[in-house]
């Protein structure tokens, strides 16, 4: 079902005039169907409040829900149309409906940002991701085909979130295939699957990725903790743990630093603790014990050359990026720690200074 959802939405989006690559693809998927599940999720939260005799407020207001303004469907016969079909007469399209989100819909969730309780909230993640994005798709006609494609999925069991989450993830493969730096985003999954078996994080341990990309390390740990405990054995204060005390993770550039935090969700941690910075801005000499990890898992960048400025963070002057990222890891790794690290090959061999001060 999501696969070929996502193939179609390509085939439209390949048609559109603001939309010219793999990334574009991805990067205007991602917003349609972060909010297509985000409607879910309340919907699933509302029902489970209503199970309990509870009242649930919902996040998002009346005219920016995902049935109001994207899909409107017709409630009763008498309009001629089928009962749970898309309101044609109510749904936007065309230049109203790219009207209605360039200069409605993506000002309303940008303010989540300032309004929101906390960072670790749902509510801030969705202040972050609109006010990094933003619609390129230009013509409102595409735009309406996508939605419509994306109201057939369905996010609602586990099985269907596991699912969608795995195809995101091949979307995101297929931006990094697709060039300009795309091995940013992606780490082969087998790789990092491998790496988190052997590191063998537990709950109640904190985990670290300081290059973090599409987050596939914190989401591969996630579903590794998920599963070696079972979802219906996780206590309710286990599972809160997993939600707002376990992984941890930093990302410079902004696409990036988006599609994670929406691999993150779609995976089913809903506020990731993840910060948009340049890691190794920080100076090594600031981290204290308190800013230190049990577990690091990542896959730096390497072959580029940091600003001077830079390298005045760190103690063993290089200009590789990836070896001033082992040298923060190193540092904001507990004593007594674990660390899973993909490292340039030649890094065991290299006989400059930096390569032997940083074995040493």
């Amino acid at each position: 079902m999501f696969e070929q959802t996502f193939k179609n939405i390509d085939d439209i989006l390949h048609k559109d005039t603001g939309c010219g690559s793999e990334l574009d693809y991805v990067e205007q998927t991602s917003w349609v169907l972060f909010l297509k599940y985000l409607d879910d999720l309340e919907r699933d939260k509302a029902t489970a409040a209503e199970l309990t005799g509870k009242t649930y407020t919902p996040i998002i207001e009346k005219e920016f829900q995902w049935n109001s303004w994207a899909m409107p469907k017709i409630s009763s016969p008498n309009g001629g149309g089928r009962v749970g079909a898309l309101d044609h007469n109510n749904a936007l399209t065309g230049d109203d409906l790219t009207d209605f989100v360039n200069n409605k819909l993506f000002p309303y969730l940008k303010k989540f940002k300032t309004s929101a309780e906390s960072a670790d909230t749902i509510e801030y993640k969705i202040g972050e991701i609109f006010s990094e994005l933003k619609n390129r798709i230009q013509s409102g006609y595409n735009l309406r085909e996508v939605i419509n494609r994306i109201d057939e999925l369905r996010f609602r069991t586990h099985k269907e979130k596991h699912e969608m989450s795995h195809l995101y993830e091949s979307k995101i493969q297929n931006m990094g295939n697709a060039g300009r730096n795309g091995g940013e985003y992606y780490t082969v999954r087998p790789l990092i699957r491998t790496i988190v078996k052997v590191v063998d994080p537990k709950i109640g341990q904190s985990i670290y990725d300081g290059a973090g990309g599409s987050m596939g390390f914190l989401c591969e740990a996630f579903d590794y903790l998920v599963k070696a405990h079972g979802r219906a054995s996780l206590s309710t204060t286990e599972w809160e743990i997993l939600q707002k005390r376990t992984f941890f993770g930093k990302e410079k550039k902004g696409l990036a630093y988006i599609i994670g935090i929406m691999n993150m969700i779609f995976h089913g941690i809903e506020a990731p603790n993840i910060i948009h910075t340049n890691t190794l801005a920080e100076n090594l000499a600031d981290i204290q014990e308190k800013d230190r990890y049990d577990i690091v898992l990542a896959n730096p960048p390497f072959g580029r050359k940091e600003r001077a400025e830079v390298q005045q963070n760190f103690p063993i002057k290089t200009g590789e990026t990836a070896y001033l990222f082992l040298q923060h890891f190193i540092k904001i790794l507990k004593a007594g720690g674990k660390a899973g690290i993909v490292i340039i090959n030649t890094f065991l061999s290299n006989t400059d200074n930096a390569s032997v001060a940083l074995r040493k």
